[in-house]
């Protein structure tokens, strides 16, 4: 038997092993993260490359991820319904629900939208009589001559920003152009990307596989395997998620009478997709608004807003999420903050998943190089010497 040392040394050696991972695989990301950062003229082919194609690939991605179940239990369920029938009753049903949604939400939105905007003016006129007394306070003299102070500074600023802006116009007319050409081919092209993704997309590992020699099949094969069912998690939980935080949002502003509900509760579901930071940004719209209306309104916003943080995290993301990434909090952030800074919006929706991916591959890459590294098989060997010596020792005894 071994002794009660070695085996605490032993544990040591693992817990080591697995913080040295984390550190090598945190330390690669920021790697190629300022590499990305300093080699910007060397990726802005590539960048431009994906901007192209990243839109439809990405949406088709999404809905691939949605559907493929779907999918997949029509054809081996009890329906045995064609892989290329099921596809096409799907594509039916969703993207008929999704049109239905879009004609009878969209409306309500827009409605929404010109009531806040034409109510703007009397929201601030009303925050301004009822700080007017605030400001004039003797207190107050630091703050105002303070910004005196900056008003000539300002109104120069303000003047050199309207000569660039109309230096500007025609290359700005261009871009929103070509922004409104890129959606297009964006929303037109990934419905053909979805088909044949759903259609051929569970060949596609058995035929890159084919390509790598016969010992590593399997091995690329299990890695392929565990970033699916890490991407598919993510993408199904966190979609779910937001939407729930959206409904649930909309009914709290509803119940408590706050204006633009449905919008409110909207953005609230859109903005949940960026972990951890989206319900605290989904907030200030709303805060904003019921701070406009009345100081209880803006308690009541804050009463709806710590419900559903207590639904959410007590109930809704454990039930659907769980743990199926196995990040850290804290590393979550620091991805988002550094995914953020390079890749703009993007970064902070799809850093968490890219993370994941990079993580279970440099994972493996880590445990083939333990298994093949002369250092890990002596540790072993001296170990099994070492066992069957104290054994030995124990018979004798």
């Amino acid at each position: 038997m071994q002794k009660p040392s070695e085996e605490n040394e032993k544990q040591s050696f693992l817990r080591l092993r697995q913080v040295a991972l984390r550190l090598v695989i945190g330390v690669l990301v920021l790697l190629i993260f300022w590499l990305l950062n300093k080699v910007d003229w060397l990726f802005s082919p590539v960048q431009q490359f994906l901007s192209i194609i990243g839109g439809p690939v990405v949406l088709a991605g999404v809905f691939y991820y949605l559907m493929n179940p779907l999918v997949d239990r029509l054809e081996k369920g009890r329906f045995h319904i064609r892989r290329t029938w099921s596809i096409i009753v799907l594509f039916i049903v969703i993207f008929g629900l999704l049109i239905v949604g879009i004609v009878s939400v969209v409306p309500l939105i827009q409605e929404q939208l010109t009531s806040l905007l034409k109510s703007w003016p009397h929201y601030w006129n009303s925050v301004l009589n009822s700080t007017a007394a605030f400001w004039q306070d003797s207190d107050m003299k630091w703050v105002r001559d303070l910004i005196n102070q900056y008003d000539s500074q300002l109104q120069k600023g303000l003047s050199g920003l309207l000569k660039n802006t109309a230096s500007n116009t025609v290359g700005g007319l261009g871009s929103i152009v070509g922004s409104v050409t890129t959606v297009i081919i964006a929303l037109v092209t990934f419905p053909f990307l979805l088909w044949y993704m759903l259609k051929d997309g569970h060949q596609f590992p058995g035929h890159v596989a084919r390509l790598l020699p016969q010992r590593l099949q399997s091995s690329f094969l299990n890695v392929l395997k565990e970033i699916n069912d890490q991407v598919s998690n993510y993408i199904r939980g966190q979609l779910t998620v937001a939407f729930f935080v959206a409904l649930m949002f909309y009914l709290g502003y509803l119940v408590i009478g706050l204006k633009f509900a449905l919008t409110l509760g909207i953005v609230a579901g859109i903005l949940n997709l960026i972990p951890y930071l989206g319900s605290f940004l989904a907030m200030v719209p709303a805060v904003v608004i019921g701070a406009f209306i009345s100081p209880w309104m803006l308690v009541q916003v804050l009463i709806v807003f710590a419900i559903e943080q207590t639904i959410e995290g007590r109930l809704i993301s454990p039930l659907v999420l769980g743990s199926s990434l196995k990040i850290h909090p804290v590393t979550i952030i620091i991805v988002l903050l550094a995914a953020g800074k390079i890749f703009g919006v993007m970064g902070v929706i799809f850093g968490v998943p890219g993370y994941a991916v990079i993580k279970v591959i440099v994972s493996h890459l880590y445990q083939y190089w333990r298994t093949h590294a002369q250092w890990f098989q002596t540790q072993q060997s001296i170990n099994e010497v070492s066992g069957s010596q104290d054994d030995d020792g124990a018979a004798h005894k």
